[in-house]
């Protein structure tokens, strides 16, 4: 993946995963975010450059916020909508892609259902297209993890080394709590902890390095941030929970239940949320809540990563 990812030069050709990305990539990403935030953008960066949000599952903050950067530095949008495409009629993503590369657009970014499948377009890609893995199946949602990283960065300093960091919730089938991962342990979070039912537990290799409980009281004890996570309905359909109410009781995070953790704790959460089932209404939007700073900071860590891959 990593050679897939970057060329021998040490450039970044696609963003797929944040796993096996360099310490200083990810850095350099966050501190080019930050000065996006602070003023620093070039608005004709990519003024006449094509790229295409060629998204296969329904979307919105991502969707919109990766549309919202592509315009403020000047390229050319195009917005692929699969529900109305020949998707329809079996065309395959892969010739959807090729097609659009053909109209000239060398960017794209991607979400698909399938794990591993924006890598698979980018093996294929023509040289100078750029893929953005936008959330491919369980697997990988670089750009989600690297503005939670930007928040948490804003609030707790660059030095993470003295955070302990709780992931709560459906970790299996997460693919925005496996970059998060991928990210902390490469920026050296000083503890990460993971919580939630056994049934919404992934395997001992995702969790490798970070402490486990079902005890999510136990688990908030003293914790500097919290990564609260959707709870994906159909996991009920499934029977790997039993209930909303009982999920809520048992992993909701409540003002009451968010008091055990440091005093200055922050609140994030990746969306949609289900208020009152993962997260109380007077927690997501109390005054430790970042939720909608994330939601800022993606339009500049987008900024970023394109920046990256498409000015030469």
């Amino acid at each position: 993946m990593s050679s897939l990812q970057i060329d021998d030069t040490g450039r970044l050709k696609h963003l797929l995963t944040l796993e096996g990305l360099p310490r200083t990539g990810i850095v350099a990403l966050l501190e080019r975010a930050q000065a996006i935030i602070d003023g620093g953008a070039d608005r004709g960066a990519l003024s006449g450059v094509g790229v295409c949000t060629l998204f296969f599952e329904p979307s919105t903050r991502t969707r919109l916020s990766f549309q919202r950067a592509a315009q403020r530095l000047g390229a050319d949008v195009l917005n692929f909508d699969a529900a109305t495409s020949s998707t329809t009629k079996g065309e395959t993503a892969l010739d959807t892609l090729k097609n659009i590369e053909a109209m000239g657009v060398r960017g794209f970014v991607v979400r698909h259902s399938d794990d591993g499948a924006v890598a698979r377009l980018a093996a294929a890609a023509n040289p100078g297209t750029a893929l953005l893995n936008a959330g491919d199946g369980r697997s990988a949602h670089p750009t989600q993890g690297l503005l939670d990283m930007l928040t948490l960065r804003q609030a707790k300093g660059g030095d993470f080394s003295k955070l302990r960091v709780l992931i709560v919730g459906d970790v299996k089938h997460s693919r925005v709590a496996r970059s998060d991962l991928h990210a902390l342990r490469t920026l050296g979070a000083g503890e990460i902890r993971v919580c939630g039912p056994k049934s919404l537990l992934p395997d001992n290799d995702t969790l490798a390095g970070c402490t486990v409980t079902q005890d999510f009281d136990a688990a908030l004890e003293g914790v500097d941030a919290l990564m609260m996570l959707r709870l994906q309905r159909e996991r009920m359909e499934e029977g790997l929970i039993d209930s909303l109410e009982d999920y809520h009781r048992d992993y909701g995070l409540t003002a009451a239940r968010l008091k055990r953790a440091a005093a200055d704790a922050v609140v994030l959460h990746p969306g949609p949320m289900n208020r009152g089932v993962e997260i109380d209404s007077d927690v997501a939007d109390g005054p430790r809540s970042l939720i909608l700073r994330q939601v800022a900071n993606g339009v500049a860590v987008r900024m970023a990563v394109l920046e990256a891959l498409l000015t030469r």
